[in-house]
């Protein structure tokens, strides 16, 4: 049996896990036999609970699960608080070492026109960005003095190489072409990045390795986003393209990510923040949250039947025009909910929440 902690979090972020947990459920009539669900208080609610966004027990159990779900983090009542609910996600990543994040872009035809890049240039957009999460210019050697400042780019091989391969590993589950971003006219560490791409391409004969500049990246994302398959960089270039990136599918609330670490347990979370502004008004869209689910299902427990199945569920209801607020319908959460469940075939949404 596997265990998933489920740390539901603030603002919207109960109303989407409990979404995305009732249809996992209702694809999966053996769930009970299959899955155990460990909640978990984190973020602001952990705060309010225990004054700790991650309490020691919630942390133990995240180290101790095989995949974590994660809702939502953040409220603005901790916003000038000496500690923030988002400590508890970056403390949650540093001791899990989660190095790598994933962030599939995919354009789904039901909301293509609230992109806003035309139609012609989205249609078929389908690739993931693989960026690397505990290195470079964020982590470095930093000062903050009156007249100056500055801030150091450091990369050990071995933090390179290990994104590298995973983005290689994901490639060949794709189209096998690798695009490595840097910025080797200018940075050392780029150029040490793009040597060791280049051997460990070696180690994937079946994938294509190509390069591009971040700048050239930058503009060929919204030029020509078909053109990519799988996309690695490190941490700050991967910030900035997968922010720039989002925007294609026209809203955060279809994107879902990954982030993993060299060993043990997975991270799996919406890319959009709690929305408190919506909170408790059954109009969030769960989409993303569902979608995280089929990434944890792929990439920590190979069920790729099972993650196909539901997948496909989500995009039907959408492309049948069963659509929450932010995506321009008038569908509520419980109602997209209750769709995709009756796209499953099954009926009974609320034997199966949370």
């Amino acid at each position: 049996m596997k265990k998933i902690v489920v740390l539901a979090g603030d603002g919207i972020g109960p109303e989407i896990m409990a979404s995305a947990l009732a249809v996992l459920k209702a694809a999966c009539p053996d769930h009970l036999q299959r899955f155990h669900f460990d909640q978990r208080p984190f973020g602001g609610a952990a705060l309010a609970l225990t004054g700790e966004p991650l309490p020691q027990e919630t942390l133990q159990a995240c180290q101790q699960a095989d995949a974590i779900l994660l809702g939502a983090i953040g409220d603005p009542v901790w916003e000038n608080a000496p500690i923030t609910p988002e400590k508890g996600l970056l403390n949650l990543r540093q001791a899990l070492g989660l190095y790598a994040n994933i962030r599939p872009i995919k354009v789904v035809d039901a909301v293509i026109a609230l992109s806003p890049i035309k139609e012609a240039i989205l249609r078929g957009t389908d690739f993931v960005i693989v960026r690397e999460l505990t290195g470079g210019i964020y982590f470095g050697e930093k000062a903050e003095k009156p007249e100056e400042a500055y801030d150091i780019n450091h990369y050990h091989q071995a933090e390179i190489r290990r994104i590298l391969r995973k983005a290689f590993e994901i490639a060949r589950t794709r189209k096998k072409r690798v695009l490595s971003v840097d910025k080797a006219n200018v940075l050392a560490t780029s150029r040490l990045w793009r040597r060791l791409a280049e051997e460990t391409a070696q180690e994937f004969s079946d994938c294509q390795l190509t390069h591009q500049y971040v700048d050239s990246a930058a503009m060929k994302i919204i030029q020509n986003p078909k053109d990519f398959d799988v996309i690695v960089t490190e941490n700050l270039f991967g910030d900035i393209l997968s922010d720039e990136a989002s925007v294609l599918p026209g809203s955060l609330g279809v994107l879902p990510s990954a982030s993993h670490g060299a060993e043990g347990v997975s991270l799996y979370e919406p890319i959009h923040g709690s929305a408190p502004d919506i909170a408790g008004q059954n109009c969030a869209n769960p989409v993303s949250m569902i979608l995280s689910v089929v990434m944890m299902l792929r990439e920590s427990f190979q069920e790729e039947e099972l993650a196909d199945t539901i997948e496909s569920a989500c995009y039907e209801v959408m492309n049948a025009g069963i659509l929450t607020r932010d995506l321009g319908g008038t569908a509520t959460t419980t109602a997209f909910t209750e769709a995709v469940i009756a796209q499953l075939g099954v009926s009974n949404y609320g034997e199966n929440a949370v």
